[in-house]
């Protein structure tokens, strides 16, 4: 079985073109929403990943629109608990595929690292 983490140095969710997600106010809070707009910059790409790095600059303090918990998905999605773990797998292949393509190495060392 196949189980999701988090890939260190992959980026593809910190991608937050509000135009590929026009669905954002039907899950975010009006102030996440408005914080969320504010992370995107010209490039379409969160404020706070250092592309030299790949890494979130705010890590340990980022908003829970950023963060794979099941009370967050639950309430943001309607997710329960017990089906985090396949619709996160979902999505960050979804979102990888959409930044990097079907065939790239972030896409290799994710499937690699859920067992896929």
């Amino acid at each position: 079985m196949a189980n999701w983490q988090c890939v260190k140095q992959c980026g593809a969710c910190c991608n937050l073109d509000p135009a590929e997600r026009p669905d954002l106010d039907e899950y975010l809070l009006p102030e996440e929403l408005e914080l969320y707009l504010s992370m995107v910059g010209k490039d379409g790409w969160c404020i706070n990943f250092d592309h030299d790095t790949r890494e979130c600059q705010i890590y340990a303090n980022r908003p829970r629109f950023c963060r794979v918990e099941a009370e967050a998905f639950q309430d943001m999605y309607g997710i329960e608990p017990e089906e985090l773990n396949d619709f996160a797998i979902d999505c960050c292949r979804q979102q990888i595929e959409g930044v990097y393509g079907d065939r790239s190495l972030e896409m290799l060392r994710f499937d690699k690292a859920v067992g896929i």
